[in-house]
């Protein structure tokens, strides 16, 4: 939802400032259209429903796995493309996937959205209408910042976002933001004052590979990086977790994995090894080499789990959806 709108509405309205409360009340909690909000006059239900729509997305395309998982596809209102993802589990969780930009100027080599053309950063109330999507679906309960875009480069529409979150049902502790290693955005990450989890999406123990992989790590190598999150950690006293995406043959071999043990203090951090979504660009590991690697790690006392695919069937991997309406 636009808030400028809904408040500059609200007072060519001459309604009293606690209208913008309740009207955000019922959104958060799900509500589809103005008509659920009986406390609101029904003449300022009806101008609302004209002046200020529930969303400040359109839908394009939405595509559902068997395993539960729901993509969606949206445009900005001057159409830009974007996507989130609800991922559905056993065990009752409901976590969104959400976008921070549209395309990513950061070009990884292993991700779809780094072959778009980079869009624009998203605005708090653009980041929040993607959760709020599905929100109106079901109650969700965990947001995870690792869509479209690099989070930290937008950081503080980001954090604005994460302010409003717990109004959805989604804590800060439950929330967590991934970056490529933008120095800069773990730094401030680690002065606010909310308990967001830190991820780092390393893919490579070493500077050679990881700017194969990574275009960043040219700006920012491994050492700075590493760093930011130790600072991180002093901070905030938590562990960071890194992520791993398995390419066959190319950041998956035994020497990786022992290298990637050296790298990371294993009481500061937590790794989680992520099946790759192919995207054209590399073939994922074979289960065998993924489970060979995580045991190195354990050896070498690293945490280490296989994170759960979800929505190999859809193309849920970051950008891939869009490309495919693109194309």
């Amino acid at each position: 939802m636009d808030t400028q709108r809904l408040n500059e509405v609200l007072g060519d309205a001459g309604e009293p400032a606690y209208r913008a409360a309740q009207v955000w009340e019922w959104v958060a909690k799900g509500a589809a259209e103005y008509g659920e909000m009986t406390n609101l006059p029904a003449a300022l239900r009806e101008r609302l429903e004209v002046e200020v729509p529930l969303s400040t997305l359109s839908v394009c395309a939405e595509a559902r796995s068997d395993d539960g998982t729901v993509k969606t596809l949206f445009n900005t209102a001057d159409g830009r493309p974007i996507e989130a993802v609800l991922m559905r589990y056993r065990d009752g969780r409901r976590s969104v996937c959400v976008s921070s930009q549209s395309g990513c100027p950061l070009t990884c080599t292993f991700c779809a959205t780094g072959k778009m053309k980079f869009g624009r950063n998203l605005s708090a109330d653009e980041i929040l209408d993607q959760a709020l999507h599905f929100r109106r679906v079901e109650p969700i309960d965990h947001v995870v910042f690792m869509g479209m875009g690099e989070p930290t480069m937008n950081v503080d529409n980001v954090l604005a976002a994460c302010e409003r979150l717990p109004d959805l049902g989604v804590t800060n502790r439950r929330t967590a933001i991934s970056t490529v290693g933008w120095v800069p955005g773990i730094d401030r990450l680690a002065e606010c004052e909310m308990p967001i989890a830190l991820a780092l999406s390393l893919h490579a123990p070493n500077d050679g590979l990881r700017s194969q992989l990574m275009a960043v790590n040219d700006r920012f190598p491994l050492a700075e990086v590493l760093a930011a999150c130790e600072r991180y950690r002093a901070r905030r006293r938590r562990k960071v977790f890194v992520e791993y995406v398995m390419l066959d043959g190319v950041n998956d071999l035994p020497e990786h994995a022992r290298e990637l043990a050296a790298l990371l203090d294993p009481r500061g951090y937590k790794v989680n090894l992520i099946p790759y979504n192919p995207t054209g660009a590399y073939d994922g590991s074979s289960p065998e080499r993924i489970e060979r690697f995580r045991a190195i790690l354990a050896e070498h006392r690293v945490p280490a789990t296989v994170r759960l695919t979800r929505g190999r069937d859809i193309d849920a991997a970051c950008g891939q959806l869009a490309a495919k309406a693109a194309a």
